[in-house]
């Protein structure tokens, strides 16, 4: 197959190497920083530009952008996509992609499927880009009611050739309300735990429990201040849960109460021993 690549970031670098290294696909690529297509052209992560004519020959397109600006980029380039071509996209947040490119797709005769690869690293940018990126990762498809069921099987299949472990299923709802808990929470909470005066002097007495709380505040601010405003509702929600759950243990604790300070600390244990279980049963 042909395949073009728009955004040749963390990830969309590392689906281009990973395409290149591991399968037999032509891979075109774009991107606005004519460094980094130079620099992939020289790796062989791309085997040519993805313009207007590539464009037009590719059985398949993904954008490895931001929300907003993955919307553009499709949209621009909706006349030269090749009817029964499938579009999928690897933003963070799914119901604003959906909603606007679906309807697109039905009207210029493409697919198109959301995505979200469940890979990243705390670097971001071309250089940071890996083919091993996705080796075992999950991979998240949104694909509306009336996708071809070999539309979503030539995605999945294309997915596993890239190296992603497991594929999950849902819609952009759902994908959203999970993805606020599972990412975008751990990312505020790590940005306004480092932040605490204490911080400033933690050397010498800090170890494991401090490095694995604060390892996402080394995010992409213009990335993460995107994906939280394009998720407001579902992320807002968890924060206020999140509130509510820490003013419980100050309360506790402010009062002596060494019962409920307990049986608080025995939930959370007794649910992440839960999860780590039906981890190993996957």
């Amino acid at each position: 197959m042909k395949i073009g690549v728009i955004g040749l970031g963390l990830i969309g670098g590392s689906m281009a190497k990973a395409l290149s290294a591991y399968t037999a696909h032509a891979v075109f690529g774009s991107d606005t920083n004519a460094q980094v297509l130079t620099q992939a052209l020289a790796d062989g992560a791309i085997g040519g530009i993805l313009d207007d004519t590539a464009c037009a020959a590719c059985d398949v397109l993904l954008v490895a952008l931001y929300p907003g600006t993955a919307i553009r980029a499709v949209s621009e380039r909706a006349g030269h996509i090749r009817k029964g071509a499938l579009v999928v996209d690897c933003c963070g947040t799914k119901g604003g992609v959906c909603a606007a490119l679906e309807p697109l797709a039905k009207e210029k005769g493409f697919c198109f499927i959301g995505g979200h690869p469940m890979a990243g690293r705390e670097k971001f940018g071309y250089d940071a880009s890996n083919a091993e990126l996705f080796r075992g990762a999950s991979m998240i498809l949104t694909p509306c009611e009336d996708v071809p069921a070999e539309d979503l099987a030539r995605a999945q299949a294309l997915f596993y050739e890239l190296g992603f472990g497991r594929m999950c299923i849902c819609t952009p709802a759902e994908h959203d309300r999970m993805i606020a808990y599972t990412s975008q929470l751990a990312h505020v909470v790590s940005s306004a735990y480092v932040q605490s005066p204490a911080s400033l002097s933690h050397v010498g007495f800090s170890a494991g429990s401090f490095q694995d709380m604060t390892r996402v505040a080394r995010l992409y601010e213009p990335m993460w201040t995107e994906l939280f405003l394009n998720n407001a509702e579902p992320l807002a929600m968890e924060i206020d849960g999140l509130v509510e759950r820490l003013q419980a243990f100050s309360d506790a604790i402010r009062s002596g109460d060494r019962q409920g300070l307990f049986e608080m600390l025995h939930r959370g244990r007794v649910r992440k021993e839960l999860l780590n279980e039906r981890e190993k049963q996957r």
